[in-house]
């Protein structure tokens, strides 16, 4: 691969790669670490999904000369962009640019007149996207180059996320790390040849202008000038190179292994791995910037549980929930109108990056639900509720469905330029004319305001340190972060603990209503179904827990929502998005863009959680028919596993990719492996467990290698070598009794585990998958329960005290 990088770099004119370029050159024989990389903005490079990437360089690019500034009057005649559904490929339905939608017409261009392909991958909440659309695409000069000489593609990263796989891949492999904005140019058959993120318009002392790299690529690549003939099989060839060692590097097969390896050594591997990178006093695993990886606090759950009695137990227990509990009070969650930002810029948990995603207030959701079940400590079930009392307020459709996100900027004041965090951020002047009121009582003057800005920590001249605001757009603001607790805050005005308690809440209202005369961030109200299983799971999991059927009822119209506008009948596939039309209306792009392997996988999830919570055997059913479908979709019946992406579907795609890593969301195949474990304790078919321990052994080099990259599937590997426990309760579901035992179950910490409801009907659905159910009896017309383990079951059981005792010794 040497040769294709010194090809690249004479073609460039770079010493190397620059900053935001990755070029053909050599494949890493390892990936970067997984912790996300610092970057001199508020940014993240890292090869999860954690998104928001700067760039940075220390090596110049020569200067292409001055180029315009984008006009102060943008162009308001649209491009094709405009008859999307998708709000990012919208936000540049008016840029100069002759953008195309990825699809066939893009494609026979770029082969028809031989150009090469740019490839422009974002989402719509996106900082550093907002910033290259405002900054470069935006720009008459730099649209002119992107239109005559390329193919220009735009593509939503969360409607295709096969295609952002696939080129991320390249770019990750070829430099440092990766994010978005990811821009990628690509031979008319779609292979990459150089890559990068985020690239300012004109070339500065540390970094690469985006004028600069565009003008290099033409001089070289176009097929009107000379030089393109003694380039174009050079380029095509190193091109082929790249794509076929990536393709090697990224295959996950069976091979000759024959089962998993030992989940002993994997677990205490992981652990291991994930202490040495434990942050003691602030939680969490790295120095900044600082990310929640609920999949993370879900495996030192599990650990805890197997190994409780351990020092080391004890100690993924702390780690899991004093991280929590940290990120809990810091500024990542607003505590004026709940839910999680996407990361902590820093190692405190202080400033965030603003947006806020529906995956991360799924998962956190449940992490905080399980840390209740865990400790008993309500700390953690507030705000597990508040969470879901965000998503219900602002991120949900009025049919039941929920939208992906909010963006991090607004616009402090309407008619004025948007700013990250303007909406989320307070002065001391704001608060104290909202609070004024004295507080009674108190050993010394003291307004509600006063008492507020002390415990959250806010002062006049700003608590954001100017390292964290390179625009300085934040002087003078403050993030509201817990920096006392209440009895502290009590002790130093001689208050009582409760009277502080109604006194901030009473405060956060306030400054919750007046926020809402604020310009509000840009909701992306894209619909899509991996992230509405993954929420569906949230409101079940938390209802659960908590016993609140308000919140199952949130988790059964999400899939009722699913089941109505994302599901084909005829074919029995998801679609993979739906849009906000007018009126609130449900729209569907056209063709319809079909599902991917998360989408099945996390909505199965979601609807055997909804069945363990609400036991409607009707969603159990849909399960087992979205599994069937996906099991012939994606299943690699030659190496093991499942594949991302649909094979007609990825078509022309240079790989077929399997995701090996739990990040931001879980991997598909981590999320499937516990599907199939599960639905096989649901049905005792045995093709299931056949299934999951092959795709166990497919990612067997990985969890050996590098365990803390997969712990979620790590977790599925313990379940899959520990036998799972069924657990039935016989009885009638609106029964008093029945729901007493039911509430047990959910209020003990069992991940390994599958909750039946046995009604005594032998033609119902679970009778006829389990036929051993038909010989479990109700003791003296009470609901009673059984907990069995490879169809052996426990003496029968009618009070919940009692199966609390056995299922939590």
């Amino acid at each position: 691969m040497l040769g294709a990088r010194a090809w690249l770099g004479r073609v460039l004119l770079l010493p190397r790669a620059g900053a935001g370029l990755a070029a053909s050159r050599r494949c890493p024989g390892v990936w970067p670490r997984t912790w996300p990389h610092r970057s001199p903005s508020r940014g993240s490079s890292s090869r999860d999904k954690d998104r928001s990437a700067t760039v940075s360089s220390s090596v110049p690019m020569p200067a292409g000369g001055k180029g315009s500034h984008p006009s102060s009057t943008p162009q308001r005649v649209p491009n094709r962009l405009i008859h999307e559904k998708s709000p990012y490929l919208l936000q540049h339905a008016y840029n100069p640019v002759d953008w195309y939608p990825w699809g066939q017409e893009a494609f026979d261009k770029a082969r028809k007149e031989n150009k090469p392909i740019f490839l422009s991958v974002g989402y719509s909440t996106c900082h550093w996207c907002h910033m290259m659309e405002e900054e470069s695409f935006q720009n008459e000069e730099i649209g002119r180059l992107l239109s005559e000489d390329f193919v220009s593609v735009k593509v939503d990263r969360e409607e295709r996320p096969d295609v952002d796989k696939v080129y991320m891949t390249f770019v990750q492999a070829t430099s440092s790390g990766g994010g978005w904005p990811m821009n990628v140019w690509l031979t008319p058959n779609l292979q990459p040849f150089v890559g990068g993120t985020y690239f300012p318009p004109e070339d500065g002392l540390t970094r690469v202008g985006f004028r600069t790299v565009l003008l290099r690529i033409r001089e070289q690549v176009c097929p009107h000038l000379p030089q393109w003939k003694q380039n174009k099989n050079t380029l095509l060839e190193n091109s082929q190179r790249v794509t076929t060692a990536l393709l090697a590097r990224s295959e996950i097969s069976v091979g000759d292994r024959q089962l998993p390896p030992s989940a002993a050594t994997v677990n205490n591997r992981c652990f291991q791995q994930l202490d040495e990178g434990y942050d003691e006093e602030y939680g969490g695993f790295a120095e900044a910037p600082k990310f929640p990886t609920p999949v993370i606090l879900s495996f030192l759950f599990s650990y805890w549980l197997s190994h409780r009695l351990t020092q080391d137990g004890s100690r993924a227990q702390q780690m899991a929930l004093h991280t929590l509990k940290m990120m809990a009070n810091g500024g990542i969650r607003d505590h004026v109108g709940q839910g999680f930002h996407r990361y902590s810029t820093d190692r405190q948990w202080h400033v965030p990056h603003f947006e806020k995603m529906l995956y991360d207030q799924a998962q956190l959701a449940v992490a905080y639900s399980q840390a209740f079940q865990l400790s008993g400590d309500e700390f953690y079930s507030d705000v597990a509720k508040g969470i879901l009392q965000y998503v219900a307020r602002s991120l949900s459709h009025r049919s039941g469905g929920f939208y992906s996100a909010e963006d991090a900027d607004s616009p402090p004041e309407r008619g004025q330029r948007p700013k990250e965090g303007a909406y989320y951020v307070w002065t001391v002047k704001e608060v104290q004319q909202l609070l004024p009121e004295p507080v009674l009582g108190a050993t010394e003057p003291l307004t509600s305001g006063q008492l507020l800005m002390k415990h959250y920590g806010l002062t006049e001249a700003g608590n954001i340190s100017p390292s964290q605001d390179p625009k300085g757009e934040l002087q003078g603001q403050n993030v509201l972060t817990v920096r006392y607790s209440l009895e502290l805050t009590a002790a130093r005005f001689g208050l009582d603990v409760e009277a502080v308690r109604t006194l901030l809440n009473s405060g956060l209202e306030k400054l919750f209503q007046a926020r809402k005369h604020r310009p509000k961030p840009h909701l992306d109200s894209k619909m899509l179904a991996a992230w509405n299983g993954l929420m569906v799971s949230g409101y079940a999991v938390t209802g659960a827990v908590l016993g609140q059927d308000r919140l199952i009822n949130y988790a059964t119209n999400g899939a009722k929502f699913l089941k109505r506008h994302m599901f084909d009948v005829a074919s029995g596939r998801l679609m993979r998005t739906c849009y906000t039309g007018p009126g609130g209306t449900v729209e569907h792009s056209n063709p319809p863009c079909w599902g991917f392997l998360e989408d099945y996988a996390f909505v199965v999830r979601g609807l055997l959680d909804l069945y363990e919570a609400s036991q409607e055997s009707a969603w159990l059913e849909w399960a087992l028919r979205l599994q069937d479908t996906q099991d012939k979709l994606f299943w690699d019946s030659q190496g093991g596993g499942y594949f991302c992406s649909e094979a007609e579907l990825g078509a022309g795609l240079p790989l077929r990719l399997k995701d090996d890593q739990d990040g931001a969301e879980p991997s598909a195949n981590s999320v499937s492996a516990h599907n199939l474990l599960r639905l096989h304790g649901f049905t005792g078919h045995k093709d299931w467990m056949d299934k999951c321990v092959c795709l166990l052994t497919a990612f067997s080099e990985r969890m050996r290698r590098v365990p803390v990259a997969l712990p979620e599937m790590v977790r599925a590997l313990s379940a899959q070598q520990q036998t799972l426990k069924q657990i039935v309760i016989c009885g009638d579901r609106q029964a008093k009794d029945t729901k007493a035992l039911v509430q047990c179950v959910h209020s003990v910490y069992i991940p390994n585990k599958v909750l039946i409801l046995a009604d005594g009907d032998p033609s119902s659905f679970l009778s006829r998958q389990l036929p051993f159910l038909s010989t479990l009896r109700r003791l003296e017309d009470q609901a009673t329960a059984y907990v069995c383990e490879n169809q052996a079951c426990s003496v029968p059981i009618t009070d919940p005290c009692e199966l609390r005792k056995l299922l939590h010794p």
